[in-house]
C-alpha cells in the first residue's frame, strides 16, 4: 500500500475514486430541483386611451389627464368621445333639485371593450336605459343578456343588434325584460368594439348611472357603501349553469363580521338575488365581500333618506393595484376606502391643487377620508402597500331629501395586465 500511496498514479487514483464518491452520495442527498415559478400578467403601460360618455346636452365633462384637469362642453345629444394619453379619465355628475329627474347622477365614460356586466333595478322599479356607443370606424355587433328573479328574460331580443361607426343606440330596457324588477346585464359585444352604459330613473325617487361590475368571480369585493340612513339592498347574479350559495362578509368602520341572519344568499342558476343588509351594516360605512363556489356578479342599491330620497349604485370592483382616479368631483365628495385583508395603505392626490395626503385604512376595517378640493376638482388614488378597495361618494343635503350619487374606484387607465404569452403551433395548427 505504501509503494500504491508513493507512486504518483497511485495517488492520482485514489483521490479521483473519492471525489467520486462524496460527489455520488451527494447528488443521491440532493433535494430536489423547485418547479418553476409560473409567470403572471406583466404590467404594461398604457400609451392612449379613448373614453366616450353618454351624452347629456348641455353638461360638461371634466377630462383628467396625468397632472391637469379640464372641462369641455357637450353640445349636442351624441355621445361625447375623448381621445388622450393613458391615464386619461372623463366623467360628470348632473344635479336636478326637483321633478321627475331629482337627484345627483355621477357617470364615469366608458372605455370601449368585449364585455360589459351592469347591476340594477330591473324596468318594474325604475327607467332603464342601456346606451351602446361605437366610437371605432367598424360596425360593431353586440348580444345583450338580462338576468332577472325569475331567470334570463331577454332571450332573443337582445341578439345581434348592430351598431354602425360612429353610431349610438338607446335601448329601454322594458322592451327586453318587461317584468324585472331586479336585473344583471351582460353585453357581449361579438364583432367590433362598444362602449356601454347604463341610467337609472326612479320617477322621483333618484337618479343615477349603473357603474360597470366586475365581470363573474369567485370572489367579488362590493365597496363605497355609505353610511348613513336609508336603505341598503345587495344584488346578486349568478349568470351561469350553477346555483350559487354565496357566503357574505361586512367590513365596516368598526368590524369585519358574518351578518346575522345574512350570512349567506342562494341564487339560482341563470338569475338573480336580492337581500337587504340595512341593518346588517347598522348605518355605517361598509364593503361587502362575496366568496362562492360559482362566479357570480354583484352590486347594491343605495337609497338616501328623507321625502324625496335620491338613488345610488355600486358594484363589485378589483382592488386598487393600479390605482384609480375619478374625473368628476365636488363639494361633498368623499373616499370609502376598504381593507378586507391585510392593512393597507394609499396615497390620494387632489388635481389641480396638487394636495396629497396618504391614507392608512386598518386590516378588516373601512375609513372615510373628505375630499377638501375647490369647485371641480379630480381625485387620483395610489396603492402604497396591501388590498385596498374604494369608492367615491358625493352628497348633498337638501330640505327635501339627500341627493347622492357614487361611484366604485375602478382601476386606472394608466397601466394594463398583459397575461404570459406562449409560443404554439396550435394557432395556426388545425387539431
Amino acid at each position: 500500500m505504501k509503494a500504491f500511496v508513493e507512486n504518483r498514479f497511485g495517488l492520482f487514483l485514489l483521490v479521483v475514486v473519492a471525489l467520486g464518491a462524496l460527489y455520488g452520495v451527494a447528488y443521491v442527498t440532493r433535494p430536489a430541483p423547485a418547479p418553476p415559478k409560473a409567470e403572471g400578467p406583466r404590467k404594461v403601460a398604457v400609451e392612449s386611451v379613448t373614453a366616450v360618455c353618454p351624452a347629456t346636452k348641455g353638461e360638461r365633462v371634466s377630462v383628467y389627464l396625468p397632472g391637469t384637469l379640464s372641462h369641455e362642453p357637450m353640445k349636442d345629444a351624441k355621445p361625447y368621445v375623448v381621445n388622450g394619453s393613458g391615464g386619461l379619465e372623463a366623467g360628470y355628475t348632473t344635479r336636478v333639485a326637483k321633478g321627475t329627474r331629482r337627484g345627483l347622477a355621477g357617470v364615469r365614460c366608458a372605455v370601449p371593450g368585449a364585455t360589459t356586466w351592469l347591476v340594477g333595478p330591473g324596468p318594474t322599479e325604475a327607467d332603464v336605459t342601456l346606451h351602446l356607443m361605437n366610437a371605432d370606424r367598424a360596425p360593431a355587433l353586440a348580444d345583450v343578456q338580462i338576468y332577472a328573479a325569475e331567470g334570463a328574460v331577454s332571450a332573443d331580443q337582445g341578439q345581434g343588434l348592430e351598431i354602425p361607426p360612429g353610431g349610438h343606440s338607446a335601448i329601454d330596457l322594458k322592451t327586453l325584460a318587461p317584468s324585472a324588477n331586479v336585473m344583471a346585464v351582460g353585453v357581449t359585444v361579438v364583432t367590433g368594439r362598444l362602449a356601454v352604459a347604463a341610467e337609472a330613473a326612479l320617477g322621483g325617487n333618484g337618479v343615477d348611472w349603473l357603474p360597470a361590475a366586475e365581470p363573474p368571480s369567485t370572489r367579488v369585493v362590493v365597496p363605497g357603501i355609505p353610511g348613513g340612513g336609508g336603505t341598503r339592498k345587495l344584488l346578486v347574479a349568478a349568470p351561469g349553469d350553477a346555483d350559487a350559495t354565496v357566503a357574505i362578509q361586512a367590513v365596516t368602520e368598526d368590524a369585519a363580521y358574518a351578518m346575522k341572519g345574512r350570512e349567506s344568499i342562494d341564487v339560482p342558476a341563470g338569475s338573480v338575488a336580492a337581500l337587504d343588509v340595512t341593518t346588517g351594516i347598522g348605518g355605517e360605512a361598509a364593503a361587502l365581500v362575496l366568496t362562492s363556489r360559482t362566479p357570480v356578479v354583484a352590486g347594491v342599491v343605495v337609497t338616501g333618506t328623507g321625502d324625496k330620497p335620491d338613488v345610488a349604485f355600486t358594484a363589485g370592483t378589483p382592488p386598487l393595484d393600479l390605482g384609480s382616479a375619478v374625473a368628476a368631483n365636488g363639494a361633498g365628495s368623499r373616499l370609502v376606502l376598504t381593507a378586507p385583508g391585510a392593512a393597507g395603505r394609499v396615497s390620494v392626490r387632489i388635481v389641480p391643487a396638487g394636495q396629497s395626503f396618504v391614507v392608512d385604512v386598518p386590516a378588516g376595517r373601512t375609513r372615510n377620508v373628505p375630499l377638501k378640493g375647490k369647485g371641480e376638482f379630480g381625485v387620483v388614488v395610489t396603492p402604497v402597500s396591501g388590498e385596498v378597495y374604494g369608492g367615491r361618494v358625493t352628497e348633498e343635503r337638501l330640505k327635501s331629501g339627500l341627493l347622492i350619487t357614487d361611484q366604485p374606484l375602478a382601476p386606472a387607465r394608466t397601466w394594463t395586465l398583459l397575461p404570459k404569452l406562449t409560443d404554439t403551433s396550435t394557432v395556426v395548427v388545425p387539431r
